[in-house]
This record gives structure tokens, sequence and C-alpha cells, in this order.
């Protein structure tokens, strides 16, 4: 059930990222990996700054976007993919 559980917080933080993110996604597979990679990375960054991690579904959804962001453009500053520099995030309308 866990398993279950981190494809679906993946999945959404990997959407979400996709569209905060400015540029092209990465595919629907990559997206849910960057979303479960993101939510670990964000999980280890919440509790680093002494963050419970005892807050629910929105919680552990917003981490994990959190952490999917971070990871997206610390992957694009690497590899050279910068498309604004805004540093990636879309400007409202």
């Amino acid at each position: 059930m866990a398993v279950i559980w981190w494809i679906i917080v993946g999945l959404i933080a990997g959407w979400a990222t996709g569209k905060i993110m400015r540029g092209s996604g990465f595919g629907t597979l990559v997206d849910i990996i960057v979303g479960i990679a993101g939510a670990i990375i964000g999980g280890w960054i919440m509790s680093a700054l002494g963050f419970a991690a005892r807050g629910g579904m929105i919680y552990t959804i917003l981490v994990a976007i959190g952490g999917a962001i971070l990871l997206t453009w610390i992957v694009r500053l690497i590899s050279g993919n910068r498309t604004s520099g805004t540093g990636g995030l879309r400007r409202a309308a």
C-alpha cells in the first residue's frame, strides 16, 4: 500500500512541477520519478529544518512538490537547460 501512496504523491508532485516550471516536461514516467525523488528530498530537507513529518496528505504533497521543483531546478542548472532569468519559475499572467 505504501508503494501505491508514493506513486500517487509522485504523480501529483511531478505533474504540478511540470506546470510550475517553465519548459517542456520530462514525460509521464520521469515526472513520476522526479515527484517521488522530490518527496524524498523535500522530506529530508524538512526534517533537517526540524519540521515534523506528520502533516497529512496535503503537507506530503506540498513537500514533494517543493522537493521536485528543487530537483528540477538543479538538473536544469547542471544540464544548462535554462529557459529564462527567473530561475525557471513561471511569471504570473
